[in-house]
């Protein structure tokens, strides 16, 4: 007696850094920051500040969730934001965001800035902002 086994195998689809690009650009553009951390960062993921804000380096989702907390409980109104298309070169890729947004401490400031992120294996494992406020 024979048997005849059949094994399927299940592709395991990886982002290109291009699509995790349109991606975050996406769910920024609809101002769903936490979704967008949640699909695309990397568990182990690094997170940078301009070095003039004094923040410190942020390591892990955990710390990802908790600085966003933060960052929401001090906006009182995003009056307007703006997210450029992705400029994407290796498993890099960089954008541009403006923000006008009234602060619970600052007021209300423009911000723009250059994000640039790296992704490994279809995730985001680096992003680091520059910016003047």
């Amino acid at each position: 007696m024979s048997f005849l086994c059949i094994f399927k195998f299940v592709k395991l689809i990886i982002m290109t850094t291009q699509e995790v690009a349109n991606r975050l650009v996406d769910l920024c553009r609809q101002e769903k920051h936490p979704q967008a951390q949640e699909e695309l960062y990397h568990t182990d993921i690094i997170s940078i500040e301009d070095e003039k804000s004094g923040a410190p380096i942020t390591k892990g989702m955990d710390a990802i969730r908790a600085k966003t907390v933060v960052w929401d409980e001090s906006v009182v109104e995003i009056h307007s934001a703006f997210v450029s298309d992705p400029i994407v070169a290796g498993n890099h890729f960089a954008v541009t965001m403006e923000n006008d947004i009234t602060f619970n401490d600052k007021g209300r400031i423009q911000i723009k800035e250059i994000c640039v992120y790296e992704v490994q294996q279809g995730k985001i494992v680096r992003e680091q902002f520059f910016y003047n406020m």
